[in-house]
């Protein structure tokens, strides 16, 4: 994978390159789902604003599945990105968790006959005719990972998607994955307080050519540097249920980011871009998603970029947030079981 620098004012974020296989794309990427009240309500018009703000700056590359908000999310980007010119964003959809008309999710569909249903209707509310990159979300633990991806590959040939991604799975799930048609990139998270992943996913990347698209990079806010543990999670907040959010757990996890605090203001940067760039240093196969759903948080992310940490930075941060440092799970207990890795 190679990073390259933008040369006009207009795109001023560096580039990356998805594994061997992958479109080239912004070094940071726009996770949508927030926009879709996964954190509570958010503002429309500021989340187009933020789209537009996050193009105007060179991101190319948004993150959405047909089930934010059972397919508001795909409308939502579908509205900022009309009039655009196609070829200059990518698209990365994840389909197959089943939701029903309240909280609750079903389970998960990766039969072929599913993917391609999924997908028709993904094309049609996001009003493109094809995605860049197209991935289960989860495991469906009743369908072969083979079954599922040679579906994928047939809309690929079809030309209605470009490229295989993956997303929450183990390290042989990814190899038999690739072993019929090549992953651009799997998406998990990965964060200074979430690196599971680092034990065998991914040197199996690594070893097949595979990139990595890091969500969570923030800890879904906690590592901030904005959050608070008095501050507690509104309606509708998805973090009113998340372990590490919880009371005990919150208050030891905000001490890691106290730790991060003082070395960032050593850099001179924000928590936040700490967070961001020391996942980017992880290699530059690896593109960090920033769930923003302001201009200002968007604008406080893209300077992560610039954020040079030398080796004696690493080693510090380290040593102020080692690993398995975090209290309580990075999901609910009935997620956790769908999940390829730990916390």
């Amino acid at each position: 994978m190679t990073t390259e620098k933008a040369t006009t004012a207009e795109n001023a974020t560096p580039t990356r390159t998805l594994g061997s296989t992958g479109p080239a794309v912004s070094a940071l990427g726009l996770g949508a789902m927030g926009m879709s009240g996964a954190y509570g309500a958010a503002d429309r018009a500021e989340s187009i604003a933020t789209v537009h703000a996050a193009l105007e700056a060179g991101v190319t590359l948004f993150d959405t599945a047909d089930f934010y908000a059972m397919g508001h999310n795909e409308l939502l980007l579908a509205e900022a990105l009309r009039g655009r010119d196609r070829d200059s964003y990518r698209l990365s959809v994840k389909f197959g968790m089943l939701r029903g008309p309240g909280p609750d999710f079903g389970g998960h569909d990766g039969r072929p006959e599913a993917v391609k249903n999924f997908l028709a209707y993904s094309l049609t509310r996001l009003g493109t005719d094809h995605i860049d990159i197209y991935r289960p979300a989860r495991l469906d633990p009743d369908v072969p990972i083979e079954e599922t991806v040679g579906a994928i590959k047939e809309m690929i040939d079809a030309g209605y998607v470009r490229h295989l991604g993956l997303s929450e799975v183990d390290a042989a799930t990814v190899r038999r994955a690739h072993a019929v048609h090549p992953v651009a990139d799997l998406q998990i998270e990965y964060s200074l307080i979430s690196r599971a992943v680092e034990a065998d996913v991914l040197p199996a990347l690594r070893e097949l050519g595979i990139g990595l698209t890091a969500y969570g990079v923030l800890g879904r806010g906690l590592i901030s540097g904005h959050w608070s543990a008095d501050r507690a999670a509104g309606p509708g907040d998805g973090r009113g249920f998340s372990p590490r959010f919880s009371d005990g757990n919150v208050e030891h996890n905000l001490t890691l980011v106290e730790a991060m605090r003082g070395i960032a203001g050593a850099k001179g940067c924000t928590v936040a871009q700490l967070a961001i760039a020391w996942v980017a240093a992880q290699g530059e196969d690896i593109v960090p998603l920033v769930g923003a759903r302001t201009r200002e948080r968007l604008a406080e992310a893209l300077p992560a970029l610039s954020v040079d940490l030398t080796a004696d930075d690493l080693a510090e941060i380290e040593k102020a947030v080692p690993p398995g440092s975090a209290r309580g799970d990075r999901y609910p207990a009935a997620f956790m079981s769908g999940l390829g890795v730990g916390n």
